[in-house]
Formats: C-alpha cells, structure tokens, sequence
C-alpha cells in the first residue's frame, strides 16, 4: 500500500504533463495542421495525411498518448479508494476525461477515419470525395479530443494545487 502512495504523486504528475501535451497535439491540428491539409489539392492533402497516419506510431508519442491513459486507470482507481482525500473528485474526472475524450474519441471516431482514408488512391475521384468528409468530421472530432484533454490537464494540476497545499 506505501508504495502504491509513493507512485500517486508522480502519476498525477505525469497524467497531468502527459494530458497537456497531448491536447497540444491536438490542438496544433484543430488550429493549423488541418487547415493546411485542406488547402493542399485532395490527392496532396491524403498523401499527406497518409503520412501522418504512419508516422505518427512512434515510441513518443504513443509514450505519451498510451503513458498517460495508462496513468489515468490508476488514478480512476486510486481516486474511489482515496476519495476523501482532497482533490479525489479532480483525479476521477480528470482520468475519465481523457479516457473517453481522448483516447475513447480517438478509438471510436480519429482511427476510423485514417483506416478508411488509408486505404483510398489519392488520385481516385473516391479518394476527393472521402477528403472532402474527412476533413469536416475528423476535425470535429478532434476538437472534442482537444478539449477533452485540456480539460483533463487543468483538473490534474487543480488536483496538484490541493495536494500542495495540504502539505
């Protein structure tokens, strides 16, 4: 039990840095990334965003999309068995915002979109036609990815504020 104490903090910590990079990320693509894209002609803008879908499974940021979700689970655990504890609801809805809004969004809706992009001919007059859609819908939904993990950012450092100050 000491230990599972010991690693609360800097998972808190970690859920709270990790959350914040990543609706970075995100952020970065609701504000410019995606813009970009849909300024390129459709078959440039799928290549393009083929690449992403590539690139983008690499051991930093899957450390850090995959890192802190797995952070959150402990701390959605740790926050009901220490729920008296100050801070325990910040921890709880923290976590769950960026289980279901960023990882759970991004499993549900993101990967779809880039699996059925993936496999369209850029050149192909589908491939305009799926770009077209593409951009509306995945941007939505990353929007909601970025708010969602910004959110859960702010809820792990208010948590981190309470914890400070009761020591």
């Amino acid at each position: 039990m000491a230990t599972i104490h010991k690693l609360r903090f800097p998972l808190m910590l970690f859920a709270a840095l990790g959350s914040g990079l990543i609706a970075g990320v995100f952020f970065a693509f609701s504000t410019f990334v995606m813009s970009a894209l849909a300024r390129l002609q459709p078959a440039q803008g799928i290549a393009a965003f083929q690449s992403i879908n590539i690139t983008v499974y690499n051991p930093w940021f899957m450390g850090a999309f995959l890192g802190t979700a797995a952070a959150c689970i402990f701390l959605t655990a740790s926050s009901l068995f220490k729920w008296h504890q100050p801070g325990a609801a910040y921890l709880l809805v923290g976590s769950l915002l960026y289980l279901v809004g960023a990882v759970g969004v991004t499993t549900a809706f993101n990967v779809p979109l880039n699996d059925a992009l993936a496999i369209v001919k850029p050149n192909s007059a589908e491939g305009a036609t799926l770009w077209a859609k593409f951009l509306t819908d995945w941007t939505f939904w990353n929007h909601v990815r970025t708010v969602a993990a910004l959110l859960a950012a702010a809820l792990f450092t208010l948590s981190l504020c309470g914890r400070a100050a009761q020591l």
